[in-house]
Parts: structure tokens; sequence; C-alpha cells
């Protein structure tokens, strides 16, 4: 078989596990707009699949694996971060595209099309986990500055794994429902008709980063060993976090990670320094 026939046969496939991949996640969709414009994207992808099967000649049938792993990654990650992401590897598609343009000249005018619709279409999309992305921010690196700083200095400046682990729990579940009451008020202050909902998502996101981080020393005896799995757990979270954000907003990745790891890691080693300046000024050896 002609490479360019193999070329032709991928593309093929890729359309239409791409239609089935729209149609199953339309399927999942509540919000009816939404999935209008999912089963809209849908029906363009089977009818450039149509178009590559009469030059193929085949019936090619779609990669499930990926059609359901998409599907799986929409139910946790949300629906705009799975689109924009499957939006950014599609990029790649386009130099096929290119390479096949002389022979098939419709190839181009389709790659453009898709590209357009599609990007049309996702700009349409609105997914209310993204409305509250500012308080999950706000939830989220506050705990990691605050907890990953207050946990270094407990540990230089506390003896036991459980006695910091405690205490990096009243001070985390506390800061907790400070924090999502804080975000609630200014909320409301402002005139918003959901500050309860943007402040539940505050809450909720500073508890389960309060977790992750206070969890090493749960599990293990050895402090300073905890303190370096945390700080390695507080690396993924800003990590996977940005990567989110910057798919789903189309921000710059690099630039927030950094900045987030540098202002967390920053605090947590001068929280550090402080907790054992203050262990030998008060000789406190608990």
């Amino acid at each position: 078989m002609k490479s360019t026939d193999k070329t032709l046969l991928k593309i093929q496939q890729n359309e239409i596990t791409e239609f089935y991949i729209y149609s199953k996640i339309a399927n999942i969709v509540k919000d009816e707009p939404n999935k209008k414009i999912l089963l809209q994207i849908a029906n363009a992808e089977k009818a450039h699949a149509d178009y590559w099967e009469k030059i193929t000649g085949k019936n090619i049938k779609p990669n499930m694996f990926n059609v359901y792993f998409r599907v799986f990654l929409a139910k946790v990650f949300g629906l705009t971060f799975v689109l924009k992401l499957m939006e950014k590897r599609e990029g790649t598609g386009s130099k096929i595209y290119e390479n096949i343009s002389e022979k098939y000249p419709e190839a181009k005018k389709i790659s453009e099309e898709e590209a357009d619709h599609e990007k049309a279409l996702l700009s349409m999309l609105d997914e209310e986990r993204l409305k509250y992305i500012g308080s999950i921010v706000l939830g989220l690196n506050d705990a990691l500055v605050e907890l990953t700083g207050a946990l270094a200095g407990f540990t230089l400046a506390l003896g036991k794994t459980k006695t910091i682990s405690l205490a990096g729990l009243v001070t985390g579940i506390s800061a907790a429902f400070s924090m999502a009451a804080s975000d609630y008020l200014s909320s409301k202050a402002e005139g918003d008709a959901d500050a309860g909902k943007s402040a539940i998502y505050t809450g909720v996101a500073y508890i389960i980063t309060v977790i992750l981080l206070i969890l090493p020393f749960l599990l293990i005896n050895y402090k300073f060993l905890s303190l370096g799995i945390t700080l390695a757990i507080a690396v993924l979270i800003i990590f996977f976090f940005n990567y989110y954000i910057s798919v789903a907003k189309d921000l710059n990745f690099k630039r927030r990670f950094f900045e987030m790891a540098f202002i967390s890691l920053g605090v947590a080693a001068f929280s550090f320094f402080i907790g054992w300046i203050l262990k030998i000024m008060l000789k406190v050896d608990i």
C-alpha cells in the first residue's frame, strides 16, 4: 500500500473516531446548548469521514480505546479541558493535510474549515467549573503557600510527625473555613448571586490541598522525609493544576507554573528558616 493511502486511512480513522468522541460526550452533557454544539461538531467530523471513505473506498472502524478514554477525561476533568486538548493536538493533523493537499486539493479546505468551525463552536461553550476557576485558584494557591510554609516551620520547630500533622490539620482546616467565609463575604459585597457556590469551590479546593500536603506526615514517621514528599506533592499539584488551566483557558503554562512554584517553595524555605531560628531562641523541643 502506498504511503499516501496509509495517510488517508489514518485521517479517515481520526475523523470517524472524533465523530464518536463528540457524540458520546454530547450524551453525557446535561446542558442543552452545549449538547447542541457538540452534536454540530460531531456531524462535521462525520461528513469529513464520509468524504475520505469515498476516496479510499474502505469502511474504517473508529479507535474505541481513544473514544472511551476521552469520554473518561471529560467526566473527570470537564468538557472544556478535553475539547481544548483535542483542539491543540489537532494542530499536528494540519501538517498531514498539507502534505496531501497537492494530490487532494480538498484536504486543505477541509482542514481550514474544520479548524475555524471548531474554534467558533468551542468559544461558545459554557461550563460551570470554569466560571469559578478564580475561586479554585484562590483556595488552592492560598493552601499551597500557607500550608507548605507552616509545615516547613512545624517540621523544624516540632518533633514527631503526628504532632506536625495535628498542627497542620488544625491550621489547614481553620484556614479553609476562614478563606471560604472571606470569599463568600467578598462575593456577596460585589453583588454576586452565586456567592455561596463560589465559597464552596474555594473551601473544597483548600481542604483537598490540605489533605494531600499533610498525608505524608500521617503515613511516614520521618519528618524530614515527610516534608520532602510534601514539597514534591505541592510541585505536582502546581504542575497539574496549571496544565489544566493553560489548556482550558488558553494561558501560558510555563510562566504560571514557575511563578506559583517559586512562591510556594520560597515561603516554605523561609518558614523552615524561621522555625529553626525560633527553636534556638525559645529553646523549645516538643
